[in-house]
């Protein structure tokens, strides 16, 4: 439907991309990654008409139908729900958006109720005006709208942002049924492998391309970057071995021809770059809270009701020093408003809220919006900590989490509710209570930030109860589990995998919601998952090898160089037989990584690219072998 041809963009001295291609089919499930800054939501202005390449074109097919939900903002007005989930939205040649909430097809009612129905709107919803929803239910009405339509190319950005956990599950199953084709850009990883069959990386300029969802693709970078890194050092060896065999014997008559043809063998080469660098998790080493007392908090005997609706009646909850805790359970069950009596910021009916000796208690949520000064700048603002750090320390900070150049002189007051979340998590890392309260932290992060979180919070010191739809997240920090359903509490004490084990839920994304009660899980142990087999490490073995011949009456010198030449000659003949046969297994191994349709198998690549480790090991053992040869040799020639 789209072909991209050798596009090329530029922001200022910053190149965006540099003569790449691409080409978008009808049913083609796309996922587009890549690092903050890489270009993915400029790609899709390109792809939309907002934006023109600098150079190369876009060509599309002609009738086609063409669908985009932004990531923060779009439209409302004095339309209803209904009416907007109704409405049509085109882009016209030049790429601007023609949305027009009067394109009201009755046609479309019935099934434009069941989206909104998906999408969790009640049906008194539908005649209110759009304009009076918040932001995000604004957003899931359009995401409705083009599910409504479903254009022949669907473009989301970001579009679980606004969405609740049960509200996700659906809308990831109704895309797995989409009739057109879809790209899409997104953090949750679990959404990306359960909604996408092929990858496009933007990266160091260029576009990469790949078969099968998330994971898949992480295995077939490493695999490619594994392989890749193999062939260059390969190489490198291969061009030092011929460069050792020309020092030592260009100035010599008789090789000076050999040596000069191993120059032009190095400059026919096909030469291979050493892989680009992935974008990786800033290292950074955060400040860590004073340690608290063993008892960390306690609910005792706990009463929380919302007028005549109870939450709790008399629950009893408590968190010990250095926990990491995830909440789960069915949406409305009461796992912010857990976390909030936890953090103080609503009051029990009844019993008491105890924190233990010492703790200092923070709370996510409440943090962004309480504690951020909105007539400060973003540095001003992060730069207001007690914690010992510098200012350098802290602008990488703000880059790890999107703040980058003149982002940090930005007004607080004018920063989008994600950009202060974002924010708020820089000054909790920088200062971190040692009682720590998170309401789903990775809404708004990019990938590569939600890594740094992990590892932030990977090394945090203190007690951790948050809430998150993210898995990856969730699998990365918890320890233990607390499912949270019909007001009661279910602790399970093991990490996420145990937890599923123990629910029996059918995925992974399906056990953040699962319902039920207590069960025999509730006290039973983490499995034991056993640790890797002890192997011992047998020492290398160095063995001497005399090459005297053995006295049989008088020795003959003459003789016995010519013997010790010939040998050494055959030694290093073998040698370079040897390199060259293992040096045209990894060429053949290369040109299997390299068919499109080994990359469809990720054990046939895990495969080949252990082959191809051990046909790399075999050539940098046989070309060390080779040196102390070809070295030998040239000591017994010179003794001729």
């Amino acid at each position: 439907m789209f072909t991209i041809s050798e596009i090329s963009k530029s922001y200022g001295s910053k190149d965006l991309f540099s003569d790449v291609s691409l080409t978008i089919n009808r049913t083609d499930r796309l996922g587009l990654v890549g690092p903050n800054g890489a270009g993915k939501t400029t790609l899709f202005k390109i792809v939309m008409g907002q934006e023109e390449p600098d150079s190369g074109m876009v060509t599309r097919q002609r009738g086609m139908t063409l669908g985009f939900l932004p990531q923060e903002s779009a439209p409302a007005g004095e339309e209803t729900v209904l009416e907007l989930a109704t409405a049509t939205q085109e882009y016209d040649p030049n790429g601007n958006q023609d949305y027009d909430p009067s394109h009201f097809d009755g046609s479309k009612i019935a099934k434009a109720k069941r989206v909104l129905k998906g999408l969790s709107f009640r049906e008194t919803d539908f005649d209110r005006a759009a304009k009076s929803l918040s932001g995000g239910w604004v957003m899931r009405a359009h995401l409705a709208r083009l599910l409504v339509q479903e254009p022949d190319l669907m473009m989301l950005d970001e579009p679980t942002n606004h969405l609740d956990l049960e509200t996700l599950i659906w809308f990831q199953s109704y895309l797995k049924n989409y009739p057109g084709g879809i790209v899409l850009i997104s953090h949750d990883r679990e959404f990306l492998n359960q909604t996408v069959t092929g990858i496009v990386e933007i990266r160091n300029g260029r576009i990469w391309t790949y078969t099968g969802n998330y994971d898949t693709f992480l295995e077939q970078r490493d695999a490619q970057e594994t392989q890749q890194m193999a062939a260059f050092k390969n190489q490198q060896k291969e061009i030092e071995r011929l460069m050792l065999f020309v020092e030592r014997f260009r100035a010599k008559n008789s090789k000076a021809a050999q040596a000069q043809a191993k120059l032009k063998q190095i400059d026919r080469m096909d030469k291979v770059d050493a892989p680009e660098a992935a974008a990786k998790t800033v290292d950074f080493a955060f400040p860590q809270p004073e340690p608290s007392g063993h008892r960390v908090v306690q609910l005792k005997e706990l009463h929380f009701a919302y007028g005549d609706h109870v939450i709790y009646e008399g629950i009893d909850f408590e968190a010990t020093k250095g926990e990491r805790i995830v909440l789960v359970g069915p949406n409305g069950a009461g796992k912010s408003t857990l976390l909030k009596l936890l953090g103080g910021v609503l009051e029990p009916g009844q019993g008491e809220r105890i924190l233990g000796y010492r703790v200092k208690c923070g709370y996510y949520a409440q943090y962004r919006t309480e504690m951020l000064d909105m007539n400060r700048t973003v540095l001003a603002e992060a730069l207001d900590t007690d914690a010992r750090v510098t200012e350098l320390y802290i602008r990488s900070l703000l880059g790890c989490f999107l703040f980058r150049d003149d982002d940090v002189h930005k007004k607080v007051s004018v920063l989008s509710g994600g950009e202060k979340s974002r924010l708020a998590l820089v000054k909790i890392l920088l200062n971190p209570p040692n009682l720590l309260l998170m309401d789903e932290p990775t809404t708004h992060l990019d990938i590569s930030s939600i890594d740094a979180l992990v590892a932030a919070l990977s090394e945090y010191t203190g007690t951790l109860v948050f809430i998150s739809h993210d898995v990856h997240f969730i699998r990365a920090l918890a320890t233990k589990v607390l499912h949270v359903n019909a007001g009661a509490l279910t602790p399970f004490a093991g990490d996420y995998d145990y937890y599923l084990t123990k629910s029996k839920a059918d995925s992974a994304r399906a056990g953040l919601t699962a319902g039920g009660g207590k069960d025999k899980a509730a006290n039973a142990k983490p499995k034991d998952r056993g640790l890797k087999d002890a192997r011992p490490v047998e020492a290398a073995k160095v063995t001497g090898k005399s090459h005297a011949h053995p006295v049989k009456g008088k020795p003959d010198p003459a003789v016995d160089l010519r013997r010790a030449l010939i040998d050494q000659r055959k030694v290093v003949s073998d040698l370079e037989r040897k390199i060259e046969q293992n040096e045209e297994r990894q060429r053949t191994l290369t040109v299997e990584l390299e068919k499109p349709a080994t990359h469809t198998s990720p054990t046939k690549i895990i495969a080949l690219t252990g082959q191809m480790r051990e046909a790399t090991a075999h050539i940098e053992k046989l070309t060390l072998e080779w040196e102390e040869a070809a070295l030998k040799l040239a000591e017994l020639e010179k003794g001729k």
